[in-house]
C-alpha cells in the first residue's frame, strides 16, 4: 500500500518512502547521492500508482533509468506524488493531496512531477527523476528555485515508465545545481533497444561559451507583472554573459503547443492507459478523466491530420533558428494559488504551459535554471531551449546563468557551491586508471577535474603488479610496476574518464620515472594507466601488501616516500 507522507513533508510529497532505502553500487561515480523517482517510474518491489489507487501494482523489475542510477552508486530513497497519470502542470491533481510550493504552501508546486521537485527543493534528496511530456520536468523546477533538465527525446530510456504520450515523453532530472544534473545525465543516458523511442544520439560539444544570440519570444502575455520584470532581469544577466537578445515570432510555437490538448494528439494519452481506463473510468479523478476520455473521440485520420499540422508548424518555427543559437523563455509565467487552480483547473493549467508545451512536440532539448527571486520573494527561472542533441551546450550555459544569479539552493537557504566541471558526454574520451596522488581527495586530483574528467568507478588491477613508495617525490607518489601474473597482488585504482582533447596536456604533466601505458584490470579489461620504470623501484619501499596507495597513506607518514 502507498504510505502516507510524514509530518515533515506537507501534503504527501512522498507516496512511498520505505524505512530502508535502496542502496546503489558502493563504488559507483554517484555514490553518496540520494534520489527519488516520480511514481509513474517502476522500482522493483515498490508499488507504482501513477497517483491512482485503483491502478496500483508492484513491478518485478526496475525501469532502465533507475537501474542505471543504482549501478552508478546513487541510493534510492522513495517515490513521489504527481498529477494523476502525469496529466497536468500544477501538482493538485492527486487523490493523495496537492503538493505545495516549497516557498509558500498556499501556491501550487507545479506538476506533474510535483513531489519530485518538492523533495529536491527541500533538500530531502540530492536529485530526483520526473517525466516531461508538456513541461512537467521544467515548470516545477521554475516554481521551486531548482534546476530541471528535460533531455533530448530518446536520450534517457523510458522503458519501465508509464507513458503519458509515449512518442514525446522524456524522463527528466531535478537537482539543486546544474553540475549534479549533468553528472546524473552522464550515468543515465544511453540507447536502449528495448525502448521503441530510444535513440543513439551524438551530443554536440558545448558551443555557447563565447558570443551567442538568444531568442526572446515576442509574446509574453501569459506573464504576470512580477514574472515579466524578472524575465527582463534574466535577459540582462544573459547579456552580461556575452549574449545578444533577438526577438522572434512565437506564433508557430504557440500553435504547435495548442495541438497537444486541442487536437487528435490527445488520443495518445488515452492510448497510454486504455486497458485500465476503459474498465475503471470512474476511478480517475477530474479533470484527468475528461482529458483522457476526450482521446476516444478522434479517428486515425484525425490523428494523421494533426501530425501534418504539427510538421507544418515545425517548418514555420525553424525559420526562427536562423537568427538564434538558443531560445530563452520564462519557465512559468506566474505563481498560482492552489484554491485558484482548483476553481479553474483547465485554464490555469494551460497558463502554466504557455512556454513549455511545444518543446517535445518539436523535438528540442531544454534546461530550466533559477535566475532570481521576484519582487514578491517567489522563485523565477528561465528555460534554455535548443534543438535535439544540444544538451551539453544548454548545461554549460545554464550553469553559468545559475551561478551568476547569486541565489541559494532550492528552499534550503544554502549557498551555491563552486561551479563544477561538466562531465564529458558525446565527445571522444579516454579512460585513465590512477593509482596514487591523482586519486579522489589526493593532492593531484585537480589535474583530472580541471580537465573535465569524471570518476567512472573504483576497482583493482590484476595480480600482475607490485606497488612501491617512490623516494624524494613531492607530493608523495607511488610507482606501479608490472611483474607478471601471479607475482604481484591486485592494487586499488580509480578509473577516470577524460575528454580526449585534454589527454595530451595531462600526460605532459607526468614526471619521470612515471609514465602512461596499458594497464590490466582484475576483470581482464585494459585501460590507460600509470606505470613506473623498473630502475626507480630498486631503492623504493615495496608497499604491495597495503593493497593500494590510499591505505598506505592512511597508516603511514613516510618521510621519504
Amino acid at each position: 500500500m502507498v504510505q502516507a507522507a510524514s509530518d515533515a513533508t506537507p501534503q504527501a510529497a512522498w507516496l512511498h518512502r520505505p524505512a530502508q532505502a535502496l542502496a546503489g553500487h558502493p563504488d559507483g561515480p554517484l555514490a553518496g547521492l540520494r534520489f527519488a523517482v516520480k511514481d509513474n517510474i517502476d522500482v522493483a518491489g515498490w508499488p507504482t500508482t501513477a497517483a491512482c489507487p485503483a491502478f496500483e501494482h508492484t513491478p518485478g523489475a526496475h525501469a532502465t533509468v533507475v537501474q542505471r542510477l543504482l549501478d552508478a552508486g546513487a541510493e534510492l530513497a522513495g517515490k513521489t506524488n504527481l498529477d494523476q497519470f502525469a496529466c497536468g502542470l500544477n501538482g493538485t491533481r492527486s487523490p493523495y493531496g496537492a503538493v505545495p510550493n516549497s516557498f509558500d504552501p498556499s501556491l501550487v508546486s507545479g506538476g506533474s512531477s510535483s513531489g519530485s521537485a518538492y523533495v529536491v527543493a527541500a533538500g530531502e534528496v540530492d536529485f530526483s527523476l520526473g517525466t516531461d511530456t508538456a513541461g512537467s520536468g521544467r515548470v516545477p523546477a521554475g516554481l521551486n528555485n531548482i534546476v530541471g533538465l528535460k533531455p533530448s527525446r530518446g536520450l534517457l530510456s523510458t522503458r519501465g515508465v508509464l507513458p503519458a504520450a509515449q512518442s514525446i515523453d522524456c524522463v527528466s532530472i531535478f537537482a539543486r545545481t546544474v553540475g549534479v544534473a549533468a553528472r546524473v545525465l552522464a550515468q543515465a543516458m544511453g540507447h536502449d533497444p528495448l525502448d521503441p523511442y530510444s535513440r543513439a544520439l551524438t551530443l554536440a560539444a558545448p558551443s555557447l561559451s563565447g558570443r551567442f544570440r538568444f531568442g526572446v519570444p515576442d509574446q509574453l502575455d501569459a506573464c504576470d507583472a512580477p514574472s515579466r520584470a524578472a524575465f527582463e532581469q534574466a535577459v540582462a544577466q544573459l547579456q552580461a554573459l556575452g549574449g545578444t537578445p533577438v526577438s522572434f515570432d512565437y506564433t508557430p510555437f504557440a500553435a504547435a503547443a495548442d495541438l497537444l490538448y486541442e487536437s487528435a494528439l490527445v488520443a495518445e494519452r488515452y492510448a497510454a492507459i486504455r486497458g485500465f481506463f476503459d474498465g475503471h473510468e470512474s476511478e480517475v479523478i477530474e479533470p484527468v478523466r475528461t482529458i483522457v476520455g476526450n482521446g476516444r473521440n478522434y479517428s486515425a485520420a484525425d490523428w494523421c491530420d494533426a501530425q501534418v499540422k504539427l510538421r507544418a508548424y515545425g517548418q514555420q518555427a525553424q525559420a526562427a533558428w536562423a537568427q538564434m543559437d538558443v531560445m530563452v523563455v520564462p519557465t512559468a509565467p506566474a505563481h498560482i494559488r492552489i484554491d485558484a487552480m482548483r476553481a479553474d483547473p483547465v485554464a490555469q493549467n494551460r497558463r502554466l504551459g504557455a512556454y513549455t508545451n511545444f518543446v517535445n512536440l518539436l523535438d528540442y532539448a531544454a534546461l530550466s535554471v533559477p535566475t532570481s527571486l521576484r519582487e514578491d520573494g517567489l522563485p523565477f527561472g528561465v528555460t534554455l531551449i535548443a534543438p535535439a542533441g544540444m544538451d551539453l551546450a544548454l548545461l554549460d550555459l545554464g550553469q553559468r546563468v545559475h551561478h551568476a544569479s547569486g541565489l541559494t539552493l532550492g528552499a534550503t537557504g544554502a549557498p551555491l557551491p563552486t561551479p563544477e566541471p561538466l562531465p564529458a558526454m558525446g565527445e571522444p574520451t579516454v579512460d585513465v586508471a590512477v593509482v596514487g596522488a591523482h586519486l579522489s581527495g589526493m593532492p593531484l586530483n585537480s589535474q583530472l577535474t580541471e580537465r573535465g574528467a569524471t570518476l567512472v568507478r573504483s576497482g583493482f588491477t590484476s595480480d600482475a603488479y607490485r606497488l612501491f613508495a617512490l623516494p624524494g617525490t613531492t607530493p608523495p607518489k607511488p610507482g606501479l610496476l608490472r611483474v607478471g601474473r601471479g607475482l604481484g597482488q591486485p592494487i586499488a585504482i580509480e578509473i577516470w574518464r577524460m575528454p580526449l582533447r585534454h589527454y595530451g596536456s595531462f600526460v605532459a604533466l607526468i614526471p619521470a620515472p612515471l609514465g602512461i601505458g596499458s594497464l590490466e584490470l582484475a576483470d581482464g579489461q585494459r585501460v590507460q594507466g600509470f606505470s613506473c620504470e623498473h630502475e626507480a623501484t630498486l631503492s623504493a619501499r615495496d608497499i604491495t601488501d597495503f593493497g593500494g596507495w590510499r591505505a598506505y597513506m592512511a597508516q603511514n607518514k613516510p618521510a621519504t616516500a
